[in-house]
């Protein structure tokens, strides 16, 4: 089913959110923060009692100190690493080959994703007619799960820009898509930094509503996006 709120104008490209746009990415999260913590107890005798909210206090700390540094989630992540193994009495070269290595076991968890078949034939017949690119302010690695061939490329929060709903991610996919921001619907799961963060830069946008949520009831619907799904598959009327 399709709920249109805006006419929907010409439609050159498609941008796509990636985690609980195309794949439900709660249990991939809860498996990979216990697997994550579980390798950083393990790697040395004195980091056996660390516990998430140590965790949680050094990602906080850190913020505060660089409040920029959470647009980089990978990088955030890094530090906090290496930060609990130099508190924990490793040296500065420990710790950042300890960090590095949390970051290599933290990517494979990461990225075992259950993607649907829906998901996989939906993009295939919709980059048959558009190119497609993905945007996330996420670590997820597409390649790393079987995605990256639907798309002409992918934009990182940190390395390309600052998160959404901040603008340069959308900017940058119109630059290299070399098509104007009007003619390219972005498609995503949250209302703030999908929706309102590509309607703001100038782009369409479609929400992809997660269960049980309602536009009209929801708290962080700033502006109606052009067009509503509850399932990916209904883009394929588009075509």
């Amino acid at each position: 089913m399709m709920r249109f709120y805006r006419p929907l104008g010409t439609l050159s490209a498609l941008t796509f959110d990636l985690d609980d746009t195309l794949y439900d990415n709660r249990p991939v999260i809860l498996r990979t923060e216990q697997e994550a913590l579980a390798f950083v107890r393990s790697y040395h005798p004195s980091l056996v009692a660390l516990e998430n909210s140590d965790f949680q206090r050094l990602r906080q700390a850190l913020r505060q100190a660089e409040p920029e540094i959470y647009h980089d989630v990978t990088e955030w992540r890094r530090r906090a690493i290496e930060q609990a193994m130099l508190d924990a009495g490793l040296s500065a070269e420990e710790a950042a080959e300890g960090a590095q290595a949390a970051m290599v076991n933290f990517a494979t968890w990461r990225s075992r994703i259950d993607v649907p078949q829906e998901t996989h034939d939906t993009l295939a017949r919709l980059a048959e007619k558009w190119p497609l690119v993905a945007i996330t302010n996420g670590n997820a690695q597409p390649e790393l799960f079987g995605l990256n061939n639907y798309f002409q490329f992918v934009l990182r929060a940190g390395p390309d820009g600052r998160s959404k709903p901040f603008s340069d991610m959308y900017d940058l996919a119109a630059q290299r898509l070399n098509v104007p921001p009007g003619e390219i619907l972005h498609v995503g799961d949250d209302l703030t930094t999908d929706v309102a963060g590509a309607i703001r830069c100038g782009m369409q946008a479609c929400w992809i509503k997660p269960e049980n949520a309602d536009l009209m009831r929801t708290t962080d619907s700033r502006l109606l996006p052009h067009i509503e799904i509850s399932r990916l598959a209904s883009l394929s009327t588009l075509i």
